[in-house]
């Protein structure tokens, strides 16, 4: 049960690591450092509770851990504890009904971040080194933007699932928390079998003027920051700026089919390529959800928290139609923004549309919120492109990032590039508080 002396993070408190004789004289990449896992992955002899008691209720202990897991293990790290996650893994903000909320250590107001948020909440309140979460829409990139720390979504299928329970297995993926942008890297290449690599210089650093107009932080908060860093390491002719909804409606003819069909966003502000992007992220998840859950919440009937009650029921009810077309969108999207990027480009864009909202905050009122973010956070949802939220300091007291994204399969290039860029970021904000 989460309690108030840990920020309410986890749900329960153990200590689980590998035998020293396992691994003789080696030194391990990961010794000395302690981690907590989501309570979304599979640890021997206890219960995987997915957010929810009636899941609890109704489910067995594991009888084996999940592979990311054991990677991390046999890397010499120790897990403390499972941490609270939003119920079915089905909400952004972090609120759970049963467990309680985890406490933002960066803004106690405001809301965490979810699904992942207890495992970024114990790695902001520096309880653990760092944290595995998983991220299906935005479940470890918005919490660490809110959280004020790193997040990284790796290349879909770039590490193993197998034990971790489903949201929708298209989009799900394993990511990680890190208040350090070497553990991050150290943690990356744990789980994603990678070699140590000297960095390789990006060959362009796209910055989309329509997707940072999505968001409610001052850009010298934000994209300028990142760009006289860019200008300083790199070169401003690394830089070049676009409009990514009209390359998106150019170059992804299926989504016409979507845009045709919905004029919900337009009061938001949102280009609607961007908007179809997040329609069509959102069908494909409901989909894929409805496989995964339909017959368990219907014969369970589970006690479900505001929002993921009728989005779960919803899903549940949905029917097969356009799906076709949003698995179109998703492969011609992904190719497009292929060969926008190149082999080395990086494309940044905002984490998050603003502010973490405050607790309790009716769902209803979220709606513009919500739209937009998931018109920022569908871009790697959909290309399975990896992404990492980089925090940027406070601005009125709350948490600031931006985010990176590199092509399908980037990640180690990626995970290098925020360590290089994240020392000059540091002395752009210490600049500009002076």
């Amino acid at each position: 049960m989460a309690e108030s002396l840990d920020y309410g993070a986890f749900m329960e408190k153990f200590t689980l690591q590998l035998s020293p004789s396992s691994h003789g004289d080696r030194q391990l990449p990961l010794s000395g450092l302690t981690f907590a896992v989501k309570d979304i992955f599979d640890v021997e002899g206890y219960v995987t509770g997915f957010g929810n008691p009636d899941w609890v209720r109704t489910h067995a202990a594991a009888t084996s851990t999940a592979p990311a897991v054991l990677d991390i293990l046999r890397a010499g790290a120790t897990c403390v504890g499972k941490t609270v996650m939003d119920e079915m893994a089905y909400c952004i903000y972090g609120e759970n009904k049963h467990y309680g909320t985890p406490r933002n250590p960066c803004a106690p107001d405001r809301v965490p971040g979810g699904s992942s948020s207890g495992s970024a909440v114990a790695v902001s309140a520096m309880m653990v080194d760092f944290s595995l979460g998983t991220d299906t829409g935005s479940s470890v990139r918005l919490p660490a933007s809110y959280c004020g720390i790193f997040g990284f979504r790796p290349s879909h299928d770039a590490i193993s699932t197998i034990g971790v329970l489903p949201l929708a297995q298209s989009f799900d993926t394993v990511g990680w928390f890190a208040r350090d942008p070497e553990i991050l890297n150290q943690v990356g290449r744990v789980l994603l079998h990678l070699p140590n690599m000297d960095p390789i210089r990006p060959t362009q650093i796209i910055i989309p003027e329509d997707c940072f107009c999505l968001s409610s932080v001052p850009r010298e908060r934000t994209d300028k920051i990142l760009l006289k860093s860019v200008e300083k390491l790199f070169g401003g002719q690394s830089v070049k700026h676009i409009t990514l909804g009209e390359y998106i409606k150019d170059k992804v003819p299926s989504l016409q089919h979507i845009i045709d069909k919905e004029n919900d966003d337009q009061e938001c502000n949102i280009p609607p390529s961007m908007a179809a992007l997040s329609s069509a992220m959102r069908l494909l998840q409901r989909y894929e959800f409805k496989n995964n859950h339909a017959e368990w919440v219907t014969k369970v009937n589970p006690d479900l928290g505001p929002g993921i009650f009728e989005r779960a029921w919803e899903a549940i009810r949905s029917t097969e139609e356009n799906i076709d077309v949003c698995n179109a969108v998703r492969s011609e999207l992904r190719a497009a923004l292929t060969t926008l990027l190149g082999e080395h480009g990086i494309l940044a864009i905002p984490t998050a549309p603003g502010d973490p909202p405050k607790l309790q905050t009716d769902p209803a009122m979220l709606a513009t919120f919500r739209a937009r973010a998931f018109s920022l956070l569908s871009i790697a949802g959909l290309t399975g492109f990896c992404q990492v939220s980089i925090p940027l300091g406070m601005h009125s007291n709350l948490p600031v990032s931006i985010s990176l994204l590199a092509k399908h399969g980037s990640d180690g290039f990626l995970l290098n590039h925020v360590e290089t860029l994240y020392g000059n970021l540091k002395e752009q904000i210490a600049m500009m508080r002076e």
